[in-house]
């Protein structure tokens, strides 16, 4: 995967008396196939910021060599708007990659992004630079907090996007949980904050990307009400969700101990050989033959403490050196339990949604459900059932 760096402005050659007439703000629009939608975007939003920051902005519209020439559109309307810039990537992909590609062409000490296909009012522009005025390192617009909402959103769409959120903030609380909609692609960000950084973003959702890898410490959020889109398609589809989930697990892997999560998966895997020998020895008629779910109830709860036992001893041996005991022990055996129980729920709760609600391949639903349930386990008892001793 591609790992890319907002370059320091300094490090480009720019002097200081350069510096000091560098817009202040660059807006960056990643556009794939949104001719109708691109000239009224470029009007309105060149209109606005000719207002609030009259010849101290950019607007970069980026643009996937789009088969309905989005780019040749936009690079037509130059001559009308001084302070637009277009970029046609060819051979590139991706709404996250397109933003980035705009951000290192940028030359503002503000960085944002917002939608091609006017969903984002950009009227809400003026809260979120008002915000970076004062002091913020990221202003984020948001549907969750006052002022904010979705138009006519149908109850499954809002539904698949709470889902989305909560499983975000199951595999990466510590980055998701600190604002209030870690979906939004409508946000500010400040130079300093992500430049030599290294990114590497999968899909849609730069926001997490910049959240998980930037030095952002102050955050506003500005509430904003998103709009139906009104001309073109979307470019949701399963896929997108794929890539979601693929991009939290390689952050939760950047994030978190990879050797520890390792040695937990591996212990799982052993786990399964576990249930599958019980199993067959206590309900096929060669040997026991009891009853198959009375059986299959033993074998997972034997798997599970095989599971613990090993992860006590290998995984977290180094924790649970610190809590000896019989109580301590039982005590971590009882948490280890009920959480892989909930996990079992999340693991058929994802299941069901990313087959019946999404339409996904069901085998490739049912591994999306296990790396979901598997990381629940695993973050969830890290915190928990092994939490490390606090040292007074």
């Amino acid at each position: 995967m591609a790992k890319f760096k907002i370059p320091k402005l300094s490090n480009g050659g720019i002097s200081a008396v350069d510096a000091r007439n560098l817009p202040k703000f660059s807006l960056v629009v990643p556009t794939y196939n949104e001719s109708k939608n691109i000239s009224a975007l470029i009007k309105i939003v060149s209109g606005l910021l000719d207002k609030i920051l009259p010849d101290d902005y950019e607007l970069i519209i980026v643009d996937d060599d789009s088969p309905d020439r989005t780019w040749e559109v936009a690079t037509k309307l130059k001559p009308n708007y001084p302070h637009l810039k277009v970029i046609r990537r060819q051979g590139e992909k991706g709404l996250s990659t397109a933003v980035i590609r705009g951000w290192q062409d940028a030359v503002g000490d503000f960085l944002g992004v917002m939608d091609g296909d006017l969903q984002h009012p950009p009227g809400v522009l003026e809260g979120l630079l008002k915000a970076m005025d004062n002091g913020v390192d990221m202003a984020i617009a948001s549907r969750h907090v006052e002022g904010g909402g979705v138009s006519d959103w149908s109850a499954i769409r809002r539904l698949i996007s709470r889902g989305a959120q909560l499983i975000g903030l199951v595999l990466l609380p510590e980055v998701l949980s600190r604002v209030s909609d870690p979906m939004s692609g409508y946000f500010i960000v400040r130079r300093e904050a992500i430049e030599e950084q290294t990114l590497e973003p999968l899909g849609y959702k730069i926001l997490i990307e910049v959240l998980a890898r930037g030095r952002v410490e102050r955050i506003a959020e500005v509430g904003y009400v998103f709009q139906e889109r009104k001309q073109g398609a979307s470019k949701m589809n399963w896929q997108t969700y794929v890539e979601y989930l693929l991009h939290l697990v390689k952050l939760r892997l950047v994030l978190q101990s990879t050797k520890r999560f390792i040695e937990f998966c591996t212990v799982g895997f052993s786990g399964v050989f576990v249930d599958m020998g019980v199993l067959f020895l206590l309900s096929d008629p060669r040997t026991l033959g009891w009853g198959v779910t009375g059986s299959k109830v033993i074998a997972a709860e034997l798997a599970l403490i095989n599971n613990f036992i090993w992860n006590d001893i290998w995984t977290f041996g180094d924790i649970s050196k610190k809590q000896p005991g019989a109580k301590q022990w039982f005590t971590r055996l009882l948490k280890f339990n009920i959480i892989c129980l909930v996990g079992l729920v999340i693991n058929v709760a994802v299941l069901s949604f990313l087959f019946k609600t999404v339409g996904m391949n069901r085998y490739l639903a049912n591994l999306t459900a296990i790396g979901v349930a598997t990381f629940w386990n695993f973050l969830v008892n890290v915190k928990f059932s092994w939490r490390a001793p606090k040292i007074v």
